[in-house]
């Protein structure tokens, strides 16, 4: 599932959307994913819907990781499977080892059991779409370019929900604040007075 986490933290897709990924939507060539449907169980059945909402529908650009671990997905998912591969109906990138589709909540299962043979602190799956839009905040993505890359319906969800300032991030902006404050790009040595005058008090 390594090219599932990938897509996870590295563009943010949601745990259905990644489930419901199929190879006519993902262009290797030219570094392309458009999200169409995601899978979901509905009523007690594994179905393939449209998406969350209108905006939810999109085209991301791939970080040049996951195009590496997507392809290393096709090549070794068909090795596999052999003779048992049944993928061919599905076209889906993301499947059991007979090309069937995958339960969702198996997916969340890996993942758990990933953080635990990791010995990190036990996330979610989703937590790596939060995760991205922190990243991508961090580095000065605008809140529209987040917005159009996790497919939300408006940049006010972005904002108020996906995005978490660390406090070294706070603290490097504040410090960028005080020397602009100063106005001479220099630190400050604290000094109180003309430099080499003694005067009385």
């Amino acid at each position: 599932m390594w090219a599932a986490y990938e897509l996870g933290v590295r563009i943010g897709l949601r745990r259905g959307e990644v489930l419901g990924l199929r190879w006519s939507d993902v262009d290797l060539y030219e570094g392309v994913v458009t999200v169409r449907q995601a899978l979901q169980r509905v009523g007690g059945e594994l179905l393939s819907v449209a998406p969350k909402t209108q905006r939810s529908a999109r085209r991301v650009a791939l970080p040049s990781e996951c195009v590496t671990a997507l392809r290393a997905q096709q090549i070794a998912d068909r090795k596999a499977a052999g003779d048992a591969w049944k993928g061919a109906g599905h076209d889906l990138v993301f499947t059991t080892k007979n090309g069937t589709p995958i339960e969702p909540r198996n997916l969340n299962r890996s993942f758990e059991a990933l953080c635990a043979r990791a010995e990190v602190r036990r996330v979610r799956f989703h937590d790596l779409r939060h995760t991205c839009a922190s990243l991508l905040h961090e580095q000065g993505a605008d809140a529209r370019m987040i917005m159009e890359v996790l497919g939300h319906s408006s940049i006010r969800v972005t904002m108020d929900i996906y995005t978490f300032v660390r406090l070294d991030s706070q603290r490097s902006a504040f410090d960028r604040m005080g020397e602009a404050l100063r106005g001479d790009g220099n630190p400050s040595d604290d000094d109180d007075g003309p430099a080499g005058i003694r005067v009385p008090i």
